[in-house]
């Protein structure tokens, strides 16, 4: 089974992808996951996100309304994921290479006609595609998928995060930067790169069907299913879950344990789940941990 590439990139796609559309969707009851961590009378919240949604998406309840109320600062995955042209040039910057080969000649025969399908209809030519690495030219190509499914990051969850705490006049700042977004795909292996380019294309096939099922788990927070469908489907590949999973949750929970205030962290749900989640690295710190949705 290929892996789901939009649970891959995560935040990735949202620092390229604003796209318009409508897709219906039904609120689903209980919520997204959220959670309440203390330690010593020091208090966070914990929120799992997901990264891209439809226009019609209900994901705000009233428990998420009072947690962001009590809070008095907002942390990101990554700060300055409203800066638009900055994330292009770093993205650029980062991948975009010289002399590359074409990107046809990275990917199998049989993939091929797939590969230059999904170029057309995201408006792409093959000689401009190819001066990225195959890692960029992969999330490029994921970006296609969420614009046919009408997915919007402007709409998403961080954006409108954002926008309430700086509204409030609180903080929002990131337990990473765009660079070290962008950096964890640029330091991947060749043949880990070619693997994603190859999920991109594949999972073009079917993205409704995994979209939804996401988008299913997160809006009904089942953790559960986050953790069976979406984190498990990375195990088996070290190279892929070792930096953008294991070693991103060990490095934000020392980060976390060092906040001031009360602050409302708000990251990828598949942070929240599987083994060495984020939830159990701060428990194994002494914080408690108490689910309020």
């Amino acid at each position: 089974m290929h892996k789901p590439i939009m649970a891959i990139f995560g935040l990735a796609l949202l620092l390229l992808g604003a796209c318009t559309g409508e897709r219906p969707s039904k609120e689903e009851p209980g919520g997204p996951a959220l959670w309440r961590v203390e330690k010593s009378g020091k208090q966070a919240f914990i929120f799992g996100t997901i990264h891209v949604l439809p226009d019609d998406v209900k994901w705000e309840t009233a428990a998420l309304r009072d947690a962001v109320a009590a809070a008095d600062r907002l942390v990101l995955e990554a700060e300055g994921l409203d800066d638009a042209k900055g994330t292009q040039q770093i993205f650029d910057r980062l991948g975009r290479t010289p002399n590359l080969p074409s990107l046809g000649s990275r990917v199998p025969a049989h993939e091929r006609p797939a590969l230059t399908s999904l170029m057309k209809r995201g408006g792409f030519d093959e000689a401009g595609l190819s001066r990225y690495e195959s890692w960029a030219a992969s999330l490029l190509l994921a970006t296609v998928a969420q614009s046919e499914l009408g997915l919007s990051g402007a709409k998403g969850v961080e954006p409108v995060l954002t926008a309430g705490f700086r509204a409030a006049g609180k903080p929002v700042s990131g337990l990473e930067t765009i660079s070290d977004q962008f950096g964890l795909f640029d330091r991947l292996p060749e043949d880990v790169q070619r693997r994603l380019l190859i999920d991109s294309i594949d999972d073009a096939k079917d993205s409704r069907a995994q979209y939804d099922r996401m988008l299913r788990a997160w809006l009904s927070g089942n953790m559960k299913a986050i953790a069976r469908d979406f984190v498990a489907e990375l195990a088996p590949e070290p190279a892929l879950a070792k930096p953008l999973l294991t070693e991103r949750n060990r490095a934000w929970a020392k980060r976390i344990a060092q906040l001031p205030g009360r602050p409302f962290v708000a990251v990828g749900a598949a942070h929240l789940a599987g083994p060495d989640n984020l939830l159990v690295l701060l428990q194994q710190q002494g914080y408690s941990i108490r689910r309020i949705q």
